[in-house]
């Protein structure tokens, strides 16, 4: 059973930074998987943030472009996302993300606050 547990989230100020963390674990699959960040804002509907393949492609979102680092260790099996120069926009419960096939599965959120 493939379980995306993540930390990191909390209160920052508009400007600040904050680094996700998310921890996979049950497959051996994951290591091939293409893992990502999602977040879903207040009334809005879920959306992509950043996502990395197993072969090192990365895609972000255009709102996050030069702010976000999305970081990846196959040896610990987790991935990060780093942000910066973060704003009210940014404010959301962020999810992890982990894909191969037809293979989806999310961790249950972490809630990010950017105060103005």
């Amino acid at each position: 059973q493939v379980q995306l547990v993540e930390s990191g989230g909390g209160l920052v100020q508009a400007g600040g930074s904050l680094r996700l963390s998310c921890a996979a674990s049950g497959s051996i699959y994951l290591k091939i998987a293409t893992m990502g960040w999602y977040r879903q804002p207040p009334g809005k509907q879920r959306e992509l943030v950043a996502t990395l393949t197993s072969g090192c492609t990365t895609k972000y979102a255009d709102s996050v472009k030069g702010r976000f680092t999305i970081i990846r260790d196959n040896a610990k099996n987790t991935v990060d996302l780093q942000m910066s120069s973060v704003n009210p926009e940014d404010t959301a419960v962020y999810y992890c993300n982990s894909a191969w096939g037809i293979n989806q599965y999310w961790g249950q959120g972490t809630q990010v606050t950017v105060s103005s």
